[in-house]
């Protein structure tokens, strides 16, 4: 494949890196003491499910989320912050692309009628899977250096 300036591989990598990027600033930009201690998160999180239009998400929400509110906001805030780091450091990088793709699937169907965080979402997943099936962590990540996922 021919490109400017770095190799297929290495923009394979900048793709990534940008994903992890993303990721860290959704873990930055979250009121971690309204999280934790207010459960703001998942408080807004209920009331969106509450009003879903499917049923499956509201009972889904209710069997899985609504018993352990504190457990699942530190799992949402933590696991951006995983994905955010394992992505830029290309550190099990199939591993934290399809948790990342997982995740951004579940914002995606809770957030089904809502279209500004759908474009984020959908964004996020595509890079994913681009990032996946092109194995973007042959260039500039751990795993390479590793020797991991070749």
């Amino acid at each position: 494949m021919d490109t400017i300036w770095l190799t297929g591989a290495e923009w394979l990598a900048v793709l990534r890196i940008g994903l992890g990027l993303w990721w860290l600033e959704s873990w930055r930009h979250k009121d971690k003491k309204g999280w934790f201690e207010r459960g703001t998160g998942i408080a807004w999180a209920a009331d969106v499910a509450a009003k879903h239009k499917w049923n499956a998400v509201r009972s889904g929400f209710d069997t899985v989320i609504a018993p352990r509110p504190k457990t699942m906001a530190y799992v949402v805030v933590y696991a951006e912050l995983a994905l955010g780091l394992g992505l830029i450091a290309g550190f099990l990088s199939p591993i934290a692309l399809i948790g990342g793709l997982l995740l951004n699937l579940l914002y995606l169907l809770l957030m089904i009628h809502d279209w500004a965080e759908q474009g984020q979402n959908a964004m996020m997943a595509l890079i994913s899977l681009v990032a996946l099936f092109a194995m973007s962590w042959q260039s500039w990540s751990l795993d390479n250096a590793m020797g991991l996922f070749l």
